[in-house]
């Protein structure tokens, strides 16, 4: 992509109250943190929904990737319906029906004393939750580029976007505990309650900005759906979020049966994945805005990321003969933690940079683009996962998800998306 001339600057937004543009920020942090705390938590309780459900390894991995498939499936028309009706109208439509598709799981698909539910009954109810909670991506991302000027959309997309770490650090936190003590009638009861106070937050505050049209011209009027560009940094947004997605599903699985660590040594780590994750995010976003170096800064961080776990296979392949010892629990967890925040830290900047591409008027529809490719790999990471490990070893797992973050490099841009 390096010979395709760089998009002229987007013109800013709306001027607009500050209090109003944040609060528009602050009901998309809370959709897309309740939303997060289903996708990124529930990988957490994996252990006990593997003995809760009697699952083996690899129907485990199957469960905990329909909820991706679900939002792949359904993230593209989302953004679309955003772009035609507004991002109010779809959040609150989106919220209160996943609110209710959990809801549904809690009563009809959680295992009880005498009951266990099927697999596939569980499995249609985690699809539904998918398909029904990726519309907080595309509506929220467009209220942040419709409500912030060019020179903060950088940090508040960031802001954004630690929505993800934050609900997955709530999840990680709550649900597991949760699934110990109560059950996971109370582990889908609780995303539930989440959901529904997203939504009445978005009645609260959520609000259409006037004048959009105005500042969103469309460089193409194709849209994004014929841009190649788009096309190309949406299939490398969706390779770089695969890692991640190894951590998150299958870290507890890793530490458990690899090093024999206790729920407590489980939870820090996936506590601080998210928490890092949060603070390289903002970080990241701030320093890119100031700097004008947002391409550059993804490059970077796919090839410290791709560093990051080929460290982390190398260890635990050194360690294998002796994982359970306390210097082995404990490089193999900070090396994990290392690579999972790692390997989050540059989303604000991409979906900046993929909106901004695409235009503010279509940016639901780009998004909604890139969504698709990220919650693809969502379902097949987990699917594949236990395969590759079955087949070879965790180290080679490891390896290969930082060969995937490499895989990214020829689909992202060289030079700079915006002037600096």
């Amino acid at each position: 992509m390096s010979d395709i001339p760089a998009p002229a600057i987007l013109p800013s937004a709306p001027a607009a109250p500050a209090a109003r543009r944040w609060k528009m920020l602050a009901v998309g942090v809370a959709a897309n943190a309740a939303f997060s705390a289903a996708a990124a938590g529930l990988p957490t309780t994996a252990v006990f929904m593997r003995a809760g459900y009697r699952l083996d390894n690899d129907q485990l991995g199957l469960a905990l990737g329909l909820m991706g498939l679900g939002v792949a499936l359904f993230e593209l028309p989302w953004g679309l319906l955003t772009d035609r009706w507004g991002d109010r109208p779809v959040l609150l439509t989106g919220l209160s029906a996943t609110a209710a598709a959990l809801a549904w799981l809690s009563v009809f698909a959680s295992p009880t004393a005498g009951v266990v539910p099927s697999l596939w009954l569980l499995a249609a109810g985690l699809v539904l939750v998918g398909v029904l909670g990726g519309s907080v991506n595309g509506a929220s991302g467009r209220a942040v580029m419709a409500w912030f000027g060019d020179s903060e959309r950088g940090l508040a997309m960031s802001i954004r976007q630690t929505a993800v770490p934050l609900g997955g650090g709530l999840g990680a936190l709550l649900l597991p505990w949760l699934a110990a003590r109560s059950g996971f009638a109370a582990v889908f009861g609780a995303l539930a309650a989440m959901c529904a106070a997203a939504a009445v937050l978005a009645v609260c505050w959520l609000r259409d900005p006037d004048g959009l049209r105005g500042p969103g011209e469309l460089r193409d009027p194709s849209g994004p759906l014929r841009d190649a560009r788009v096309w190309r940094a949406a299939a490398a947004i969706g390779l770089m979020c695969c890692p991640q997605f190894a951590v998150l599903t299958f870290a507890t699985v890793f530490l458990h049966d690899f090093s024999q660590a206790g729920i407590g040594t489980l939870t820090a780590v996936m506590v601080a994945v998210q928490l890092g994750a949060m603070v390289a995010r903002i970080a990241s976003g701030r320093w890119t805005d100031r700097h004008g170096n947002r391409r550059a800064f993804l490059r970077r961080c796919a090839q410290l990321s791709a560093l990051m776990f080929a460290a982390l296979g190398a260890v635990a392949w050194l360690v294998s003969g002796g994982p359970t010892t306390p210097g082995a629990v404990l490089a193999t967890a900070a090396l994990l933690t290392a690579a999972g925040v790692c390997a989050s830290a540059w989303h604000g900047v991409a979906y900046t940079e993929l909106a901004t591409l695409a235009g503010v008027n279509r940016a639901g529809t780009a998004l909604g683009m890139a969504n698709s490719c990220v919650y693809l790999g969502l379902f097949l990471t987990p699917v594949a996962l236990p395969h590759v490990v079955a087949a070879s070893s965790w180290p080679a797992a490891w390896v290969l998800a930082g060969v995937a973050m490499l895989a990214a490099l020829p689909l992202l841009p060289r030079a700079s998306w915006r002037a600096s």
